[in-house]
């Protein structure tokens, strides 16, 4: 091993090690809570710095002509592509909630507790990026978890956090046997539990009855991970968490899912029953998600059906067999949403501005004319890179999802000429948009697409359900009362789930006494679940 592999792969292995250093350092300084948060910045910061080095230093050295030679650390791990672009991205945003959470929470009590806990997640999801086994994979996954519910619970007096904190346990706890269970099939079949002989062993034979059981508890193992319906019900009430944990939360852990689908990609795609299974769900999860969000008045609540959204796209788009789109969506809405849930202190500002403009109402026209100016810049895009690296009806998906950037406002202060300013802005937002998936598509990520027709062609039908719903929305809103009060009400999926988890699993508990005196809402909010 030469110099520039030896410096990379320290540099992968880093970022785990530092942050099991500052778990250990918050938890020893817990009476010095700004002590330790210099600690745990201090070394979040060198933790960022060794995974940009893991992740430059094999490009520098292949330089243009040849794809980088990640390097390999022992049987039970792999630095890969995009395990190193996520390894930044994880550090980075670990890194910015961690500068918030110090300013957030000063004078709270147990500020050591939540550093610790902010480092574990983190160390364990650096584990999970570098894992090439079923062994750390499966350890690594549960260990986020595990960690997680002390984030969600840090407020120990509120009912709801507990709650939500007792359906995901339930969740989690289910989704380690499902991979406990796809582990043990694909290992007996291959005879080993690296990831990469699997490919391998994926790649020179035909898909057993085994592997593609295993691929069938997997995808139901992901779907228990990623709060798509209907177990989605925690991810909304974990609300009563501080919002820097709603950021970690939604802009990194529940991502997890998708990158496993991506790496066992050669699994998934080998079975037609779990890439059915996967378009369902996802499928469901976008459209009826979608629907509820539009219905939400508080922004953080609103902000969480948003992600419950977008997690059942992800989970689409690789049932779809397009994981380069996948993990360009996975790095988007990472990015996207730690900065909403980090800014949502500024909605009552947007509020007041929003009610300056007054309220927006679309016209009927733009409404209906948007899918098809959206498919024609997505067209002119293409045509301009030299084709399409994905399949005829993902443009349609495409289009239909960038869509409303092009609705234009029934009347503004300035008139027609700031609508047809917003309608340029829009276009050219879809442009780069496209230009940018090409992008992705053509960066040596290590992805291979294998996209379904069949299952395409559904897919783009239920994203056309989709938009035509939230155009009636827009334009019949009193004509949808009664379907908006069910659309509020998530269609009542969290309450069936949630009478189901207490039913299978009882729980009893009794909010933590607060330092703060308690009002006679909290108290009739305690809960006290028993059989």
């Amino acid at each position: 091993m030469d110099l520039l592999q030896l410096t990379a792969t320290t540099g992968a292995a880093l970022p785990p090690v530092l942050m099991l250093l500052a778990m250990g350092s918050s938890r020893a300084g817990a009476d010095r809570p700004a002590h330790g948060w210099k600690v745990f910045n201090a070394l979040s910061t060198f933790a960022l710095v060794a995974a940009l080095a893991a992740l430059a230093l094999p490009w520098w050295a292949a330089g243009a002509a040849a794809p980088p030679d990640w390097p390999r650390m022992g049987p039970w791990a792999q630095v890969t592509a995009l395990g190193a672009v996520l390894a930044v991205l994880v550090q980075f945003l670990g890194t910015v909630i961690g500068a918030f959470s110090a300013r957030y929470l000063q004078g709270e009590a147990r500020q050591a507790r939540y550093s610790a806990g902010l480092a574990g997640v983190l160390a364990a999801v650096q584990v999970l990026l570098l894992a090439d086994h079923w062994v750390p994979l499966i350890a690594a996954w549960a260990l986020v978890g595990v960690v997680l519910e002390r984030l969600l619970c840090f407020y120990a007096d509120r009912p709801f956090a507990l709650l939500a904190a007792h359906k995901k346990r339930m969740a989690d706890r289910l989704a380690d046997a499902m991979m406990v269970g796809a582990a043990a099939l694909a290992w007996s079949e291959v005879g080993t539990g690296s990831l990469s002989d699997l490919a391998t062993h994926l790649s020179t034979a035909a898909p057993s009855a085994a592997l593609q059981a295993s691929a069938l508890l997997l995808v139901v193992a992901v779907i228990l991970r990623t709060a798509l319906l209907p177990v989605h019900g925690w991810l909304i009430q974990v609300m009563e968490a501080p919002t820097p944990v709603s950021a970690l939360l939604h802009a990194g852990v529940v991502n997890l899912g998708g990158y496993v689908l991506i790496r066992l990609a050669p699994l998934l795609e080998h079975s037609a029953a779990a890439r059915w299974l996967l378009l369902g769900i996802g499928l469901a999860t976008a459209v009826l998600a979608g629907m509820v969000m539009l219905t939400r008045v508080s922004i953080k609540v609103r902000l969480a059906w948003s992600t419950v959204a977008q997690m059942g796209f992800m989970v689409l788009e690789c049932a779809l067999g397009l994981y380069t789109l996948a993990a360009l969506h996975l790095v988007g809405h990472s990015l996207y949403k730690a900065h909403a849930f980090l800014a949502a202190s500024d909605v009552v500002r947007e509020v007041r501005i929003r009610a300056l403009r007054g309220a927006f109402a679309p016209m009927p026209a733009s409404v209906w004319c948007a899918p098809l100016a959206a498919w024609l810049v997505v067209g002119a895009v293409q045509a301009a890179s030299g084709g399409a690296p994905w399949p005829w009806w993902w443009s349609m998906v495409m289009g239909l999802a960038w869509a409303p950037v092009l609705w234009l406002p029934t009347a503004r202060p300035g008139g027609w000429r700031d609508a047809a300013t917003q309608a340029f802005v829009g276009l050219l937002l879809a442009a780069a948009l496209t230009a940018l998936a090409h992008l992705a598509h053509a960066l040596p990520l290590g992805l291979a697409d294998a996209p379904a027709t069949a299952l395409g062609v559904v897919a783009a039908i239920g994203m056309a359900l989709l938009y035509l719903g939230q155009a009636m929305v827009q334009l019949q809103p009193q004509a949808l009362s009664a379907w908006r009060r069910w659309s509020y009400a998530g269609f009542y999926l969290d309450e069936f789930f949630t009478r189901l988890a207490l039913r299978a699993w009882p729980a009893r508990w009794t909010p933590q006494a607060s330092a703060a005196p308690r009002s006679r809402l909290s108290d009739a909010l305690a809960w006290k679940t028993a059989r």
